[in-house]
């Protein structure tokens, strides 16, 4: 019996500091949830562009030759457009079959994708690959720089809208004050580029530069968190 007891004297002690911390906890009252936003419209500034050359023929050396030529030749002469950025894109040789299964030869297409700020640039470039290459697709962006300028400048005015509504909800409560219980920022991230051209058939010259209306995109920031009115 001198055992038991002494083991339930154990656990009460051992349960008790936490029984005490919990019964110290305040209790929580008049806790409002609150959320506001700000969103502005930003000039997109990145250009980003998608063009491709695509080719058959029944030996894949004798297509891959072919179309690295034309890529070879692209990417020289983009070197003479220092403000627009090249790279080499997607790339996939495979095979063409026809009737009954047959292999009838093999086709292969090989991507290059240009970004930029230089607009006008840009545009020039494209009109001259297109003389062997076509457009796959083209749209515009606001850069990662230009997007957290924008968002910084709207975190201010998200939170002053928070507070105005934390204002307004200790009033509708007769509350004296009001105290943040917790508070997040959120962004709505990088969005979607904004198409601008499906598609152009390459023509056997240079083709005039596309005509570019940017736009711009909607920045947004939010906030959410709790008050607890006084």
């Amino acid at each position: 019996m001198r055992r038991f007891n002494n083991v339930v004297l154990a656990i009460l002690l051992a349960v008790s500091p936490a029984l005490v911390q919990a019964h110290e906890l305040p209790l929580r009252y008049n806790v409002v949830e609150l959320q506001s936003e700000a969103q502005r419209e930003v000039r997109n500034d990145t250009m980003t562009a998608t063009l491709f050359v695509e080719q058959n023929g029944f030996e894949p050396a004798q297509v891959a030759d072919g179309v690295n030529k034309v890529v070879n030749q692209a990417l020289q002469t983009a070197k003479d457009f220092q403000d627009v950025t090249v790279k080499s894109g997607y790339t996939q040789t495979y095979p063409v079959y026809g009737k009954n299964n047959q292999l009838q030869g093999w086709r292969m297409r090989s991507e290059l994708r240009l970004e930029t700020k230089n607009f006008e640039a840009g545009s020039k470039l494209i009109g001259k690959l297109q003389s062997s290459m076509q457009l796959a697709e083209m749209g515009f962006s606001v850069s990662d720089e230009a997007r957290r300028k924008a968002e910084n400048e709207l975190m201010t005015e998200a939170i002053a809208r928070f507070r105005e509504r934390a204002d307004i909800a200790k009033q509708a409560l007769d509350g004296r004050a009001y105290k943040i219980q917790r508070l997040s920022v959120n962004s709505g991230g990088r969005q979607p580029i904004r198409p601008f051209l499906a598609r152009a058939e390459a023509k056997s010259m240079d083709v005039a530069a596309p005509d570019v209306q940017a736009g711009t995109s909607e920045v947004t920031v939010s906030v959410n968190g709790a008050i607890e009115i006084d």
